[in-house]
């Protein structure tokens, strides 16, 4: 199975510290969501359609 592939959020802060995420989406059908203080914390898997539900802006 391959690895997810994660990069921080854009709508992360920059400082260290701060709440932040990491997303991967080198999986098709998968976006997997994790805690960037926490690497090896849980996985938040989503597909696509929820993904999408979730960065809707209100």
């Amino acid at each position: 199975m391959p690895r997810f592939v994660f990069v921080k959020s854009s709508y992360s802060g920059g400082n260290p510290g701060q709440e932040c995420v990491e997303v991967a989406r080198n999986i098709p059908g998968t976006i997997a969501v994790r805690d960037s203080k926490d690497l090896h914390g849980p996985v938040l898997r989503l597909n696509p359609t929820a993904w999408a539900t979730f960065t809707k802006e209100l």
